[in-house]
């Protein structure tokens, strides 16, 4: 069985620039009808989101994707203090302690405390652009290809289940194929004892009898929803086979594979006898395997 891909996956990579900024990609697909690609990346990162989000339609088809850029500049232990901040709070201080006749001068510790007076450099500045764009592009691969690795994993958990689906729905239409012919002997006696209940005995004319029986029998056979049936399921594993972008195509194939079974009960739903309820057994089988199915699709590419 070649890949299949879920669009369910997490991935990171790390990396540096000139040993002076340490950066985090990582990267989140759910699934989601089309590609919607979202981007997180510092200020001053045009270019490098146009590139990028070129290079992910180039690997992903569908999925709702989040892209997250983190940068870090290496300090080596440096903090950097907001002198001016530092100033506008001592001057103020003293301005009310004069304002109010007290003789105290300002905590340097308490101050120094306040949010945003010291912090360690993060910015990323213009000079740090272009290395910066260059080193995070030749991450991008890597991270998609342990991103794909991830959904190769989780796509062929789904893969083997939706398989293990179609053939116990080849199964059940095989009984149902068996079942049938019970039910149209059974559908013809009944329509016999109930001619015979009408005309209170009286001679009933066997040709009559047969005619009706057969307009019956077309109106309640159902070799055709049989055969299409299994040549949706066939068709249905032939592309898990195949791999690749299989998410709408399988979805198409399981709506025609529960219009096959509604129809297929539709016109058995008169059938009395163990046959005949077998039957509707095998079809509420069907219908709940093709629910499930459908549920198991919503995550594949």
């Amino acid at each position: 069985m070649s890949v299949v891909y879920s669009m369910t996956g997490y991935a990171s990579v790390q990396g540096s620039v000139r040993g002076q900024l340490a950066f985090t990609l990582a990267i989140k697909s759910v699934n989601h009808r089309f590609l919607d690609l979202h981007l997180r990346l510092p200020a001053q990162s045009d270019a490098l989101e146009m590139q990028m989000r070129r290079m992910l339609k180039e690997r992903l088809k569908r999925g709702h994707v989040e892209v997250t850029l983190q940068v870090e500049r290496r300090t080596n232990g440096q903090i950097q203090l907001n002198a001016d901040l530092l100033a506008a709070y001592v001057e103020a201080y003293r301005e009310a302690a004069s304002l109010h006749g007290v003789s105290a001068e300002p905590d340097l510790n308490a101050i120094l405390r306040t949010p945003g007076m010291m912090s360690a450099e993060m910015s990323v500045s213009r000079e740090d652009i272009p290395g910066l764009d260059l080193a995070v592009l030749a991450q991008v691969g890597p991270l998609l290809s342990k991103l794909n690795e991830a959904r190769g994993q989780e796509g062929s958990a789904l893969a083997a289940e939706l398989q293990a689906s179609m053939l116990r729905l080849g199964e059940f239409a095989a009984e149902v194929s068996e079942l049938r012919y019970g039910v149209r002997e059974a559908q013809f006696e009944r329509l016999r004892v109930r001619i015979a209940e009408l005309t209170q005995g009286a001679a009933v004319n066997e040709e009559r009898i047969l005619a009706e029986a057969a307009v019956m029998a077309e109106k309640s056979d159902i070799e055709e929803e049989l055969v299409r049936l299994r040549t949706h399921v066939d068709r249905f594993l032939a592309l898990l086979e195949e791999g690749g972008e299989l998410g709408k195509r399988l979805d198409f194939l399981l709506q025609e594979l529960n219009r096959e079974v509604n129809t297929l009960l539709s016109k058995t739903s008169g059938g009395t006898g163990s046959n005949g309820l077998r039957i509707t057994e095998l079809g509420l089988e069907m219908k709940a395997e093709i629910e499930k199915s459908r549920e198991q699709i919503q995550n594949l590419e």
